[in-house]
This record gives structure tokens, sequence and C-alpha cells, in this order.
């Protein structure tokens, strides 16, 4: 059995939850895991750059100058990429960066990510967010109180709208539910603070 401290708000110990040694997925994975960040990554890309070819140039197809006589280079069109104005030649198109990665794939990825976050202990669970208000100042006072200097994910097991609006102006902090972690998140954030409801559902989505 793997365990996980447990803290109350205030940063002191409150026991440990055991977390059974079956679920965790530390023997394969990594290359899921590598696929689906790659898929999540692709998936921000907006992918609308877009240049005109030579034949969405506005221009008519009219010789600039003769071809012979005048000393100069040849030239048949004022389109052409080499001048200023002209098309980009072999210039980018809208196009997807999309990956699919199917659902076992995407199962496995998760399940290896958890495990690895529990097996290095970058896992905290606290016993419930209770802040009184929904002030930053709160929230990085329990992040003080339980030691956290590094960027981290802090998961709920339901939306909490005073935990989220104490969240979203923190730096390098990030508060999302239980239910809607992905494998990006699980890699990128070296610290993980779920309360028990939040580290509950994490459990039950490994499948």
């Amino acid at each position: 059995m793997s365990k996980i401290e447990k803290f109350d708000v205030k940063g002191s110990a409150a026991g440990e939850i055991e977390f059974s040694d079956s679920l965790l997925v530390t023997d394969r994975g990594e290359q899921a895991v590598h696929d689906v960040v790659v898929a999540w990554m692709n998936a921000g890309r907006a992918g609308t750059a877009s240049t005109l070819s030579k034949g969405e140039v506005a221009g008519s197809n009219k010789k600039p100058w003769k071809q012979k006589g005048t000393g100069r280079a040849r030239a048949g069109y004022r389109q052409s990429p080499i001048w200023r104005g002209g098309a980009v030649a072999f210039g980018p198109k809208p196009k997807s960066f999309a990956v699919k990665v199917n659902k076992k794939v995407t199962q496995l990825a998760y399940n290896r990510a958890l495990s690895d976050r529990i097996v290095e202990g970058a896992i905290k669970v606290v016993e419930k967010f209770d802040l009184e208000a929904p002030k930053t100042k709160e929230l990085a006072s329990v992040l003080k109180t339980l030691g956290v200097t590094k960027p981290a994910l802090i998961v709920t097991g339901d939306f909490d709208e005073k935990v989220f609006l104490a969240g979203r102006n923190l730096p390098r902090v990030e508060v999302i539910e239980a239910s809607e972690v992905n494998v990006y998140q699980l890699v990128r954030f070296p610290v993980i603070i779920a309360d028990e409801a939040g580290m509950k559902i994490l459990e039950e989505r490994l499948g």
C-alpha cells in the first residue's frame, strides 16, 4: 500500500491516505503519456497561418518589360515570389494539427502519469479547502503553510468558487475539478494539492 500525506489547511499533519499498489501503473505507458501530451499541445495550435501563393496575389499576367534588349533580367509576371509584394514560395496554409489518440491509450497515459506522481510523493492531500473568503491572500497562506514553492495544481472534488477566485491571480497555480484533470496537467505541475473528495475522484478515474 502506498501512503499519501494528509494535512489540514493550517499545514498540520492530519494522518495518511492509503493507496492500493494494485492500482498503480509504473511498468508501462511512457509512450502513451508522450502521445497524449503531444496531442494536447497540438490541439492548442491555431493552425491559421496563411500566405498568398502566386495565383492569389493580385496582378495581371502582363510582362513587366520585354523579354530582351533592356539589360535587365527577364521577368514574366509581377506576382513572382522573388519580387517585393509578390507571392511566398512554399508558405504556410491553414491546417489542423490535431492528433487522434484512442480512449485506451488516453486511459493508460492517465494511469501512468498519476501513478508516477504518487510514487514520487508529489501529491499532497488537504482535508478541505475551507476559505473564509475568495481572497488570493488566504489561498497563498495555505500554500505557504504546506511548504509549496513550486508550480502547483489545486484539485477540488466539486467546483469551489472561493478557491477558484482565490487561485486565479496566483502565478504558476491552476485550480481545477478532479473530473477535468488531464494528463498534460499531471505532467506539467511538479506539485499537486487535492482535497479528500478530489483525491477520491482521481483514484476512481484510474479505471
